[in-house]
């Protein structure tokens, strides 16, 4: 018998809230396979990939793209692929879901409360082993609710079962009649070493694109999205099932003189204006500001550069002049929590980078462990993964001291504004030639200007200041950078 199931919005880590819908993969109506790529949502950091775990065929797409949906809110209806569905038992369907965690149903277009039912029976508690692979939350929905997770399949990591996992378990199947056995048969990968991005591979197989041959228009050939997508035709719905009424087109075009365009921020946004207006509102910033000379370290990637065809960039020299500057100076390599100053042994170096959806900040765990080649190597796939949306949360969040660059905008010098839990800040600005005296004689050199922001709870004015002179000291004479 055919059921039809809610596609709720999933929740990742223990903050996440909502999420963004950035992008249906699949059109309603229309059958998937097991794998197929379903849809991109979006957090306040990443962009996730969710995929098929069975075959299925959505009868109604509820989300809109680019709308922002409660964690546990219906966004689609699931049904099996060969299900005919009327738009009835839908809209049925529909009108009966209530989540499982009434705190994350959306406030928005809520019906009243109804009047209060009499008080149901408590549901039997049920005994789940110590060692069971299962998330705290999970463990205390099921023991709440009576959820029995044995026959449950963790869609975590390693399997481990998630809140979502008992949520959904919990929820009675809805039976509509008819239907067919799903094929669980898995979507082979032939695409063996073609030179494309995985979101690129999955597109093509799903739409059944032939990418042997194929030029893409990323970096050195790499298909992207977007090539698979050109080769793609338009698909059809079947004619059995009616089709949902189409959305209202957005109008795009630019606002009238006079006018105002109104734009909703992303969740990325929305994470950035949270973060930084509680830092620049409740951490006591100062700064301290210093000339440096570059001259030597451009000399290093000219050598670089000559050896290898290949040289990491002036920040990537930051990056290790910084990470051994907090080796020599802990007090500054630090974190602040309550009442508490954490320090750390390990120079973990947030680099931000900015991204179409805003500001981010992977972390280059161990920089002082690291030589500057390695350095430029990590930093180039964080900034990659970051542009992507592919970062996981541990390698955006923690960090123990981090650097804004500005100077391949031009920017002179700007002071940067803490990342909490962080206690500093580094800000760089653009290489400028100045004359200088040097020896009695005048001289010109590359002088970049350093800002650094500290939180006064955890850092002195002195001991920002003798981190400045030892960082000075590394970037004029950087011998050791290169050690």
């Amino acid at each position: 018998m055919a059921t039809l199931r809610a596609y709720a919005m999933p929740k990742w880590g223990i903050e996440m809230t909502e999420g963004v819908v950035a992008e249906w993969m699949v059109a309603e109506g229309v059958p998937f396979k097991k794998g197929d790529l379903l849809a991109l949502i979006e957090t306040d950091k990443i962009t996730n990939e969710i995929e098929a775990e069975a075959d299925g065929m959505f009868p109604r797409l509820i989300a809109q793209q680019g709308s922002t949906y409660a964690v546990g809110e219906l966004i689609a209806v699931l049904a099996g692929p060969d299900d005919q569905v009327s738009a009835d038992e839908v809209d049925a369907f529909v009108a009966g879901f209530k989540p499982a965690d009434t705190k994350v149903a959306s406030k928005a277009g809520a019906a009243p409360p109804p009047p209060p039912a009499p008080e149901a029976a408590p549901a039997p508690k049920v005994a789940i082993a110590d060692d069971a692979n299962i998330s705290p939350a999970a463990r205390a929905f099921a023991q709440e609710n009576g959820v029995d997770i044995s026959t449950i399949t963790g869609s975590g990591p390693k399997g481990r079962i998630t809140f979502q996992d008992v949520q959904q378990a919990s929820l009675p199947p809805v039976a509509v009649g008819g239907g067919a056995v799903v094929d669980l048969t898995p979507v082979g990968n032939a695409l063996g070493e073609v030179f494309a991005s995985p979101l690129a591979k999955r597109l093509a197989v799903q739409h059944g694109v032939d990418l042997t041959g194929m030029t893409g228009t990323g970096p050195k050939g790499r298909i992207g999205k977007a090539d698979v997508l050109a080769k793609v035709k338009p698909v059809q719905a079947p004619a059995a099932a009616p089709p949902a009424p189409a959305p209202a087109a957005i109008d795009f075009a630019r606002p009238a003189a006079g006018s105002t365009e109104i734009v909703k921020m992303s969740p990325m946004r929305k994470a950035i204006a949270k973060a930084l207006s509680h830092s620049k509102s409740t951490i006591p910033h100062f700064y301290l500001r210093s000339a440096v000379r570059i001259d030597a370290i451009l000399g290093l990637r000219a050598q670089a550069k000559a050896a290898t065809g290949e040289a990491p960039s002036i920040n990537d020299y930051l990056v290790r002049a910084c990470a051994l500057a907090l080796a020599r100076h802990p007090d500054v390599n630090v974190q602040v929590h309550g009442d508490e100053i954490h320090r750390f042994a390990s120079a973990d170096i947030a680099v931000a980078v900015a991204t179409d959806k805003g500001l981010i900040t992977p972390i280059v765990k161990g920089a002082d462990t690291l030589s500057v080649a390695a350095i430029s190597r990590t930093v180039k796939a964080l900034a990659d993964k970051a542009r992507t949306g592919k970062l996981q949360p541990h390698e955006f969040q923690g960090g123990s001291f981090s650097i804004s660059n500005l100077g391949m905008f031009g920017i002179d010098q700007f002071d940067a504004i803490i990342n909490p839990p962080q206690g500093a800040i580094l800000a760089v600005g653009a290489g400028s030639r100045q004359p200088i005296e040097i020896g009695n004689a005048l001289a010109f050199a590359t002088i970049v200007q350093l800002s650094l922001s500290c939180d006064h709870r955890a850092i002195d004015g002195a001991v920002g200041a003798d981190f400045m002179r030892t960082l000075k000291g590394l970037i004029e004479e950087p011998t050791l950078l290169v050690g």
